[in-house]
């Protein structure tokens, strides 16, 4: 294992001191519990954003704290939930008095923790509710998961969100807008190789050099199929088509309201000709940007041809797995109010624009 660490106990907490000394007019960190949040919070009269999970996927969630995203991450350790204390924490730090939205990836873990986290919050006073992103079409249940993952629409959700809480939207509001970006958004990766997470260190799984897996999780998770290695273009076929071509998908999810749980159906539309959408082309950690701009050049074609028009997109290292080399790709339907929260100015750490 060749990694910049010091000791494997120290990863997390020296990497959130960088980030503190690196970042003091836009963030702050909180040890024991250890959380991120904005250096201004809290924000009167603001809905709060907080999410989370393991750490490992930088910049997010940490590196997306600051004015128009998330008022606080909370950063477990590697490829590791964070715990209720760290949520309840958070929370009662950035809470302006509009209330508090988690962002919950699915992960059984992250759901788990943050249901706990959202009655020890309810118990405080606190108006609270939390949304689940369910995004990855490659495969329903996983080894982290019941029903799918949670990924890169989870970046989408946050800024998009972060900006309707900026610009004023009640919980409610905030809290429909992020059902309405999760069953419109849809992801789906791949990896060339694995990744080492420090404490284990050795390879989370074995990939051949021949090898590689489509539809991997963040985690390392298995995928849809291990095959040879192809070509730039027909890698970017096979996940954009697996994503456009995903039918209408219904789940029943929990979500915090009012003070108790209740379930709560969602059915995610297929896309169709004619929908405008968000393009998202994402770097697993050790894949170049040069490359992802290769996967973007394919994926234009593929939704020009499919009748998709690409009016945004993003891409770079934005959800990653350490230094795993792979990538994966997220597209987002987008009405008017989806292009304005995300058009909106962002300033953190991580992803900034218009201001």
């Amino acid at each position: 294992m060749k990694k910049l660490i010091n000791k494997v106990e120290d990863v997390v907490t020296e990497q959130l001191e960088g980030m503190a000394a690196a970042h003091p007019d836009l963030i702050k960190v909180h040890f024991n519990p250890n959380f991120v949040y904005r250096a201004d919070a809290p924000v009167q009269g603001k809905v709060a954003l907080i999410s989370g999970g393991g750490s490992g996927h930088e910049p997010m969630h940490g590196g997306f704290v600051g004015m128009g995203m998330l008022d606080a991450a909370c950063p477990g350790e590697v490829f590791t939930s964070p715990t209720p204390d760290q949520m309840h924490e958070a929370a009662k730090m950035v809470h302006g008095g509009a209330g508090v939205l988690y962002i919950v990836k699915n992960y059984t873990g992250d759901v788990m923790n943050f249901e706990m986290a959202a009655e020890l919050v309810a118990a405080e006073g606190i108006e609270v509710q939390n949304i689940l992103i369910d995004d990855d079409v490659a495969v329903k249940d996983s080894l982290y998961t019941a029903g799918r993952r949670g990924v890169g629409t989870t970046v989408l959700a946050e800024k998009i969100c972060g900006a309707a809480a900026e610009a004023g939207y009640t919980l409610e509001q905030v809290a429909d807008l992020c059902r309405k970006v999760n069953i419109n958004g849809r992801s789906m990766g791949m990896a060339l190789t694995s990744c080492t997470v420090p404490a284990a260190g050795k390879p989370t799984f074995d990939l051949p050099d021949d090898e590689m897996e489509i539809g991997i999780g963040i985690h390392g998770e298995p995928g849809r199929e291990r095959m040879k290695v192809k070509t730039a273009d027909e890698i970017t076929e096979m996940l954009a088509l697996g994503i456009i071509e995903d039918g209408a998908y219904t789940r029943t999810v929990r979500e915090w309201h009012n003070g108790e749980w209740t379930d709560v159906e969602l059915t995610d539309p297929p896309f169709q000709a004619g929908d405008q959408v968000i393009a998202f082309v994402n770097s697993m950690g050790g894949t170049p940007v040069s490359e992802l701009y290769a996967v973007y050049r394919k994926l234009a074609q593929i939704c020009e041809a499919k009748g998709l028009k690409i009016v945004r997109n993003l891409i770079g290292p934005y959800i990653t797995s350490l230094e795993m080399q792979g990538c994966s790709i997220t597209l987002l339907k987008a009405d008017d109010e989806i292009l304005k929260f995300w058009d909106a100015p962002v300033k953190t750490p991580g992803l900034r624009w218009g201001v």
